[in-house]
């Protein structure tokens, strides 16, 4: 072991290089973020060969003097921390994106860069670092009213070992994407253009007003979410919860388009995410998750930003209040939502219906028994100003009694007009169609309805006339005899019947008739997945949803209007019954407007 010397500077910025610059997509991040921190309204970044050849980000910012020139590719030079009069430099009192003056000499370490800087005065000047060897600061011809560009080219040439971690152009392309989509969510103030190897991957324009933060939303996420988001608002303690959330019907396989920032600042914090799931595990299955982008603004003193390097992970002073707001926040969002479903099911719906391939001949309709289509001429022989009714009488096609307008259909989910299969029930609206799944809507309106009788005390059983006997493995009869006297709060009241029996005594009566010995058999098997040290309270959605799918209108049973447009009325009047319990969506709405079009009437 050699003695104890100091590093040389170039060695100490290839080092903090491994901090801060992990992929080219950090680099973009990294000047992205000290251009607006100089107040840019206008950020182009180009990028080659995923950024691995050649990364251009130019700003309109209020650009740099040649004396700031010289100081910016210095380790620890920045101008966004400020010493008090005692000389002591607060580091939570943090209000830009970067702090750490690292960024530069990082990269001007391990690449060759090129630094041109119009200051507000109107001098403009040139600086080149390539591997860590600085040029002579040199005057260049202004190229606009002031801002900065920045020029990398061979990134991590000065150390080529670096280069063998990176991914293909292609996922080096989508991470630069995906970290300038986080920053542009931050500031729809900002206009954002990405240029990759020569193809124009996205135009953002900046916006102003009330609407700026939705439009930039629907400009990254797409306009399905613009359509299907619900508004956030909401402060307790000075701390505000703001953005836009997901309709639960509009979900993805993955958490990947969950975005979270702290004070604009782009972040991916567990705690955040896990008020997330909490808030939405009412209403999506474990595998799915929703679609959101949420700001949290705090006092700066109150996270800790300087956390990590990369300054993506963040510290709350009071994480219990961070995560309750944002969870209180969503879930009155996912109440006041009501009974709305997400857009996209409809369109999807429409994407699968497909006009007829062929035309039958009459011949082929007679052979199958059908009935032959009337004669085109015995329609065209209808003098105009005929009763169209007896025409079409004479040829058995009499048209169906016409019933009277009914209010119901001024209603969100409109007038019951038939039940298809045994399975949906067709309803009319005034100016489209709904198509309801019956048993999830219905599964729906049992779990909340069970959820409101918990929260008011406990669930009314009802007493068997004759127990149920359920025989099944003495572990999992254990396991639920374990749990008596919480299954007695929500109704269900079960007892030992020897070795690997149960028997079953009350039901809840919001159930109504239904298999008791499957519904215990399914809780058994809801109750291996917890953990013994938890209580059913803590997993009370869970069992309140196996017990809901058990008391629900199944598929297959026919309904009377009557029955049909009390559901529909239950809908309008129940929230988050827009979705089941497992976050398929219960209708579908379809308008009259796309119905013609696919009729070509349109």
């Amino acid at each position: 072991m050699t003695r104890i010397q100091l590093l040389p500077r170039k060695t100490i910025n290839q080092i903090a290089a491994g901090e801060v610059i992990e992929r080219p997509a950090s680099v973009v991040k990294e000047l992205v973020e000290n251009a607006l921190d100089a107040g840019a309204t206008q950020i182009d970044i180009i990028v080659d060969e995923g950024g691995k050849s050649r990364i251009i980000v130019q700003d309109n910012g209020h650009g740099m003097s040649a004396d700031e020139m010289k100081l910016s590719i210095e380790r620890h030079a920045t101008s966004k921390l400020s010493a008090d009069e005692q000389g002591n430099w607060d580091l939570l009192n943090i209000s830009t994106m970067g702090f750490r003056g690292e960024a530069l000499p990082s990269i001007g370490s391990v690449s060759r860069m090129q630094i041109k800087s119009q200051y507000i005065s109107g001098e403009a000047w040139e600086l080149r670092v390539e591997g860590g060897r600085i040029s002579d600061l040199q005057p260049c011809p202004p190229f606009g009213d002031s801002g900065t560009r920045i020029k990398i080219s061979d990134l991590f040439f000065a150390v080529p070992a670096r280069l063998k971690f990176l991914k293909t152009d292609r996922a080096e392309n989508m991470a630069i994407s995906d970290t300038l989509k986080r920053l542009a969510m931050a500031r729809p103030d900002v206009g954002f253009s990405l240029v990759s190897s020569g193809r124009k991957s996205f135009t953002y324009f900046a916006h102003s007003g009330k609407d700026a933060g939705l439009q930039r939303m629907g400009e990254v996420l797409g306009k399905n979410f613009a359509e299907n988001a619900m508004v956030l608002d909401h402060i307790r303690d000075e701390v505000r919860i703001f953005g836009f959330a997901g309709l639960p019907t509009y979900h993805q396989s993955s958490s990947r388009h969950q975005y979270m920032f702290v004070n604009s600042r782009p972040v991916r914090d567990k705690l955040l995410h896990g008020a997330v799931r909490g808030a939405y595990r009412d209403f999506l299955a474990r595998d799915r998750h929703p679609v959101l982008a949420l700001f949290v603004e705090l006092d700066p003193h109150q996270v800790d930003v300087n956390v990590h390097p990369a300054k993506s992970e963040v510290r709350f002073r009071d994480p219990g209040l961070v995560r309750g707001l944002i969870v209180g926040a969503l879930r009155h969002g996912l109440a006041g939502a009501g009974h709305r479903a997400s857009t996209s099911i409809a369109d999807y719906a429409l994407g699968k219906m497909k006009a007829p391939q062929f035309a039958p001949d009459r011949s082929t309709i007679a052979a199958n028994g059908a009935k032959a289509f009337p004669q085109q001429s015995d329609f065209a022989e209808n003098p105009a100003g005929t009763d169209f009714s007896t025409l079409a009488a004479r040829h058995e096609y009499a048209p169906g009694e016409i019933q009277d307008e009914s209010p119901a259909l001024e209603l969100p989910l409109g007038a019951a007009r038939a039940q298809v299969h045994e399975t949906y029930i067709l309803a009319q609206t005034t100016d489209g169609i709904v198509i309801v799944d019956q048993h999830a809507a219905h599964e729906r309106l049992v779990y909340e309805k069970m959820k409101q009788q918990l929260a008011e005390g406990k669930v009314p059983a009802q007493n068997l006339l004759i127990p149920e006997i359920v025989e099944m493995e003495e572990a999992a009869a254990e396991r639920l005899l374990s749990r008596t006297d919480e299954l007695a709060a929500l109704g269900l009241v079960i007892e030992a019947f020897g070795a690997g029996a149960i028997a079953i005594r009350a039901t809840p009566a919001l159930l109504g008739q239904m298999n008791a010995a499957q519904l215990v058999r399914d809780l058994a098997e809801d109750l291996l997945q917890f953990d013994a040290a938890h209580s059913l309270s803590e997993r009370l959605e869970d069992v309140c949803s196996t017990m809901a799918c058990h008391g629900s209108v199944r598929a297959g049973r026919r309904l009377g209007a009557e029955e049909m447009n009390a559901l529909l009325r239950q809908m309008e009047a129940t929230p988050h019954s827009g979705q089941c319990n497992h976050g398929r969506p219960t209708y579908v709405e379809l308008k009259l407007a796309d119905i013609e079009r696919l009729f070509g009437r349109r």
